[in-house]
């Protein structure tokens, strides 16, 4: 399996914090090389949109051109930089020069993000049409060295899924899986008595 790519470059952090750029992102790591049209048919954004932050992403060396999968020369196809995707440690980016700005940006935009996918699956009347949406919630009791060996094993399940059915399969759409694997918080129960 190929490592992830650190990412320590606050500009670069901002950069994938807008929506667009982050699902943009999503897509090109579950199907693979894409064209700016497929991007704006799959977001539903106009092309212009799509080709714009194809290279805003180009600019912070996030995506590159994948000449091999052109047509001809004037087709423009892009794929992942970094296939595995990207570490992101907060800690040591909030140290660098305009680190805690961008950190911030970066933390509400993916708060949002989350929330809304986490949301969506407690929606009952899903207008979208079909799929299957589902959330788990498990417990378990573990030392830090075990956690991190579960959280291998279920990154390694879904980079194995991923490598199986990545491409543009019409008869396929793409999911998202959100892990958080963590000490359990403490949060406050609400008490009705």
């Amino acid at each position: 399996m190929a490592e992830s790519r650190p990412l320590g470059d606050p500009r670069v952090l901002r950069a994938i914090a807008h929506p667009v750029r982050n699902r943009i992102l999503d897509e090109l790591s579950a199907s693979g090389p894409v064209r700016a049209a497929d991007i704006a048919r799959l977001l539903d954004i106009p092309a212009n949109q799509a080709s714009f932050h194809l290279r805003q992403l180009a600019k912070y060396g996030l995506v590159e051109e994948a000449p091999e999968e052109a047509r001809d020369r004037r087709d423009r196809v892009w794929r992942a930089a970094a296939p595995a995707g990207y570490t992101v440690n907060l800690g040591t980016i909030a140290d660098e020069p305009g680190g805690r700005a961008a950190v911030e940006v970066f933390r509400a935009s993916q708060l949002a993000r989350m929330h809304a996918i986490v949301d969506r699956t407690f929606v009952i009347d899903r207008e979208k049409g079909s799929g299957v949406f589902s959330t788990s919630d498990h417990t378990i009791r573990l030392t830090d060295d075990e956690a991190h060996e579960l959280r291998q094993e279920i990154d390694d399940l879904i980079d194995a899924w991923a490598d199986r059915t990545r491409g543009r399969d019409p008869g396929r759409r793409t999911y998202t899986f959100l892990q958080v694997v963590q000490p359990y918080p403490d949060i406050e129960v609400a008490d009705d008595e």
